[in-house]
């Protein structure tokens, strides 16, 4: 289908795209893009490459034209720098207006570039949300004019936590179209959205692969934190009779402790590591050689490439966390073998997962079935804040996914001239398990190494 009238691009616009390469619209961009030229407020999602960036980028060139003013109208966010880059250089391809002043917001030493930038004119800015509530409340970005807030990759946002300067920024911007685009919609990020996206319509495209990959039986299990992982880890491992043999993997060796030392904790499971790294832990040197020990029921892997034929022996493969690549996870799940038929694939995923999720099940052409949680599966609670003073005193809950206890973490700022005291005070420590993990003096040099060094180091750098 080629560019219709419907879509209401100028003809500079369009003989501009036309002349790229852009011969005819995605799914996404037919859905959007008179939603969009219409005023609605729009929520977007659809897979990695569905063109949902071009979507947008092609509304501002449309929406803005020749009327180029040297003042903010377009501000856009996006996860990181490289994404920042990412968006201007798209705009360069597309844009058919040379006249448009863009400006590129992202964490450096110092704002005072950047603000100079902004000063000399800017009818677009792109930036990670951080770098532009800092460079906000410096009074070097104006949002007086915003006509369109775009919130682009809204879910890896929401992976590096980045809520609230979006939240901030959002309710800083009086009147604007507001559009948000996402590989998927989760709890999460619907609780960051929602409060400017209440009225928003939403368009959602699917886009799976021809090529199917055959893997093993799978299912996924959507879970809410690391918590409820574990619970459902262990509530599974106690049944010896059906998972006579699992291997787990995790992405570092942090939480490949953490669950080798709750499954011993909680039940009588021999556990083991993969090429263990401390005399502290059991552990193997091969995945055949756990599949033929007669004592060993779970062996964590973190961080390892393992061969498949391996785990070819092994009826049960647990996914406790996703690995970075969608790669890794699909060669480890392929089934290349059609006598292998009973192993079966779990997956745990969070919310900030399942984007990675949906980047599998892209590439595989197909989607894993939603597993029902047990019963007896106890939901772990999320940490909530107790006490809030703006600008003087925050309380919060402090607690540790899969143990017992509860503490309270209280932030106080005192103004001292032209500095600002910060106090912590960490209470209910007492409430931990008797471990030397939760010693006192292990609380006080981790606190010491945030407050000290690493929210000292985050604020040179706003």
């Amino acid at each position: 289908m080629a560019w219709s009238e419907k879509l209401k691009l100028n003809k500079h616009l369009l003989n501009k795209i036309i002349g790229v390469g852009y011969t005819t619209p995605r799914e996404i961009q037919q859905k959007a893009l008179g939603r969009i030229y219409g005023g609605q407020d729009l929520i977007a999602i659809g897979p990695e490459g569905c063109g949902k960036t071009t979507t947008y980028v092609l509304a501002v060139a449309n929406r803005i034209g020749y009327e180029a003013e040297g003042v903010p109208r377009v501000l856009i966010l996006v996860p990181a720098k490289e994404h920042v880059i990412e968006v201007i250089s798209r705009f360069g391809e597309l844009n058919s207006n040379k006249h448009l002043s863009i400006v590129g917001l992202y964490p450096t030493p110092g704002t005072e570039a950047q603000m100079n930038a902004l000063a000399d004119g800017a009818d677009i800015v792109v930036a990670t949300p951080d770098r532009a509530r800092a460079i906000y409340l410096k009074l070097g970005l104006n949002l007086n004019k915003i006509e369109l807030f775009i919130v682009d990759d809204a879910d890896q946002i929401v992976k590096q936590g980045l809520q609230l300067p979006v939240a901030e920024l959002a309710n800083s911007i009086t009147k604007a179209q507001r559009l948000v685009f996402s590989e998927v919609m989760h709890d999460k990020l619907e609780k960051m959205i929602m409060p400017f996206m209440e009225t928003a319509a939403t368009v959602e495209v699917e886009e799976i692969t021809d090529a199917k990959i055959d893997t093993y039986p799978q299912v996924l299990y959507h879970l809410p934190n690391f918590g409820t992982k574990l619970n459902l880890l262990n509530l599974f491992m106690r049944d010896d009779e059906l998972f006579t043999k699992t291997v787990v993997f995790v992405n570092t060796r942090q939480t490949a402790e953490k669950i080798y030392k709750t499954l011993q904790n909680r039940q009588d499971t021999t556990v083991a590591l993969l090429n263990t790294w401390s005399i502290e832990f059991k552990g193997f040197t091969s995945v055949t050689e756990f599949a033929f020990s007669e004592q060993a029921r779970v062996l964590v892997i973190a961080e390892e490439k393992v061969a498949e034929e391996g785990l070819r022996q092994i009826p049960f493969l647990v996914h406790f966390e996703l690995p970075a690549e969608k790669e890794v996870f699909i060669d480890r799940v392929a089934n290349r073998d059609s006598a292998n038929a009973e192993i079966m694939a779990i997956t745990f995923a969070t919310d900030i997962e399942l984007t990675l999720v949906k980047r599998i099940e892209q590439a595989t052409g197909k989607k894993i079935p939603l597993g029902e949680l047990p019963e007896g599966l106890v939901i772990e609670q999320e940490r909530k804040t107790t006490e809030v003073a703006p600008g003087k005193k925050l309380t919060h809950s402090w607690r540790y996914d899969g143990e017992p206890g509860e503490s309270y973490v209280t932030w106080e700022l005192f103004p001292e001239g032209d500095k600002t005291k910060v106090r912590l005070t960490h209470a209910g420590l007492e409430t931990f398990p008797k471990h030397p993990d939760f010693a006192r003096e292990n609380f006080v040099k981790g606190w010491t190494g945030i407050v000290g060094t690493s929210l000292a180091g985050y604020l040179a750098k706003a």
